[in-house]
């Protein structure tokens, strides 16, 4: 532990200055390690707990007596509109597996949201995205739009055609479908699964693959994704962790990295941050960095009141922004029963 007249001038090599991390406080308790990473690097991480979040309702998409809405994509300015793209349902049925994709638009940050209508149905009969299409994410690259999205398909086998949830044979995959502008129309390229379940049942990722976000590092794509094991069957969402696969251009192929990168990250939400990646893991209530990308090691702990399900404003996101800062806010969810709604956050630090 640092004696108090050295933390304010550690503070100013925090590696990691900003939003989530953005949250250093001058009378905060550090503790500097040197990490060993699996690529045979070693980067220095630095520890703090003070990380503050606050929590506001939104007009348009926010509370509904109809639908419920859930599982907010990263955010995009395009002119002077903000984009959301996110799952909606008939009230009551609050999971996404039971959803479509659809987008909102703002002009004041996030705070008002004017709903545009529906981005992505499902898709043909037979197809992987038959029955439902949710937990969209967003990269807008050389002038064209990216929506990455879960599918799933009914049951094989079942009678009926319905989705049973199981946890043996109701696998997902990992979807792209691409538009001229934000607005759309995003249609579905031919074979445009680019993120499949692992046929090796010990794969963190041989059951489900959800929730892509996107980066794009060294000219290349990024996408981050997370996995859940076959073997764990009911308890898989417990064992959630966080993989990445990379490939040269956003419609794949994409080749994934040989091992998971973060346990617990059941909520991928990713950004580039001081010339590495920043991750922000629910299940553990830890915010992790990596240097390269790949190895990561925790930079804030035991956090509290964590977005769930969140979505952020990332302009490294927009086509040729080169913008590494990442301003604070997002879009969350809060579910109780019968409802799933979505709420505005921004992280701060504690001064």
């Amino acid at each position: 532990m640092e004696m108090k007249n050295n933390i304010k001038r550690a503070c100013i090599y925090l590696p990691i200055a900003m939003l989530l991390i953005v949250v250093l406080s001058a009378c905060g308790s550090k503790k500097v390690q040197k990490s060993e990473t699996k690529t045979g690097t070693t980067q220095e991480v630095k520890h703090t707990e003070k990380v503050s979040f606050s929590y506001s309702e939104i007009e348009g998409i926010g509370k509904d007596p109809v639908y419920n809405r859930r599982d907010p994509s990263d955010i995009i300015k395009v002119d002077n509109k903000y984009y959301i793209w996110y799952t909606r349902m008939d009230k009551p049925v609050r999971s996404g597996y039971w959803g479509t994709i659809w987008y909102a638009t703002s002009e004041d940050e996030g705070h008002t949201w004017q709903e545009q209508g529906m981005a992505l149905g499902l898709g043909k009969e037979g197809a992987f995205d038959s029955h439902s299409v949710f937990t969209p994410n967003i990269l807008a690259y050389k002038g064209k739009y990216y929506m990455y999205y879960t599918g799933v398909q009914p049951t094989p086998g079942n009678p009926d055609k319905k989705f049973e949830g199981n946890s043996t044979t109701d696998f997902t995959a990992i979807g792209v479908a691409v538009a001229d502008s934000p607005e759309g129309p995003f249609k579905r390229p031919k074979n445009n699964v680019v993120i499949a379940h692992s046929e090796v049942s010990s794969d963190f990722d041989s059951y489900r693959v959800d929730d892509a976000s996107l980066l794009v590092r060294d000219g290349k794509i990024w996408l981050y994704y997370k996995g859940r094991c076959i073997e764990h069957g009911k308890k898989g969402a417990h064992h959630t962790q966080m993989g990445v696969a990379i490939a040269d251009n956003p419609e794949g192929p994409f080749k994934k990295y040989d091992h998971p990168l973060i346990e617990k990250g059941h909520e991928v939400l990713i950004w580039n941050q001081n010339g590495g990646v920043a991750s922000l893991a629910s299940l553990s209530k830890s915010i992790h960095w990596a240097k390269n990308g790949l190895d990561f090691s925790p930079v804030a702990k035991e956090l509290t009141t964590i977005p769930m399900a969140p979505g952020l404003y990332r302009p490294h996101l927009e086509d040729g922004n080169t913008a590494n800062e990442v301003p604070g806010w997002g879009i969350c969810m809060r579910q109780s029963k019968g409802e799933a709604h979505l709420f505005r956050y921004e992280m701060k630090h504690l001064d």
